[in-house]
């Protein structure tokens, strides 16, 4: 499933260690927007990691994007697009 997932944190520290954790499995699209192709548990592993660094006025917001309407997407300007169509070797 395509994920969009989006922070509001005002510490710069956990913001930069947040941004980490995102990079190393996502797409950075903006400043604090990712995109990534991750199963169920694989977010809830992410999102663990990232919740028990935050503050109760910071906010995480996950978004999942149906293969249905993910064919609605749009990217204009400069953006990349997560591929759809990804195909992964065995060896």
């Amino acid at each position: 499933m395509l994920r969009i997932i989006t922070y509001d944190i005002s510490s710069d520290r956990v913001r930069r260690q947040v941004a980490a954790l995102l990079e190393a499995e996502a797409t950075r699209v903006q400043y604090s927007v990712f995109e990534a192709r991750l199963s169920d548990a694989a977010l809830r592993r992410i999102v663990s990691r990232i919740d028990e660094r935050l503050a109760d006025s910071d906010s995480l917001r996950v978004y999942t994007v149906g293969t249905r309407h993910e064919r609605r997407c749009q990217v204009l300007g400069s953006g990349l697009p997560v591929d759809r169509d990804v195909g992964f070797w065995l060896l």
